[in-house]
């Protein structure tokens, strides 16, 4: 399996992928990506953030396509083919996730599509948490 393009942020345990986010212990707010320190909640003066495995289902909240291959230092696939994105509020914490989706396209998502956490490879190897069909 591929190494994870950023340490910390999603798990793979047998073929199921969890994003790690952190959860406040006194006010019980959610962030992703994980924060160290203190919660930025402004009512809470809380310091306890432990580490949380977050929902692995939600729903598209918006959609787009990278028609246009990203900027050096990024490596894009060679041809370069468009890229769908997602905006995906989890069901359990009412957070936005911002992920690539893999095998649908723009044509494929409306808003409130149900979708599912997996993953998948970058174009140039490392593994990334993306959005699929439950």
């Amino acid at each position: 399996m591929a190494a994870p393009a950023i340490d910390g942020w999603f798990t793979v345990d047998n073929d199921i992928v969890h994003l790690i986010g952190t959860r406040c212990a006194d006010c019980r707010t959610v962030y992703f990506p994980p924060l160290t320190g203190f919660c930025r909640n402004p009512h809470c003066s809380g310091e306890d953030l432990a580490p949380d495995r977050l929902s692995r289902r939600g729903t598209v909240w918006s959609y787009t396509n990278a028609c246009y291959p990203p900027p050096a230092p990024f490596v894009a696939a060679e041809p370069y083919t468009p890229v769908t994105l997602a905006a995906v509020e989890l069901a359990e914490e009412g957070i936005v996730v911002l992920g690539q989706v893999k095998d649908l396209t723009v044509d494929d998502l409306h808003v409130g599509m149900e979708l599912e956490l997996t993953a998948g490879p970058l174009a140039d190897g490392p593994l990334v948490w993306m959005w699929g069909r439950p």
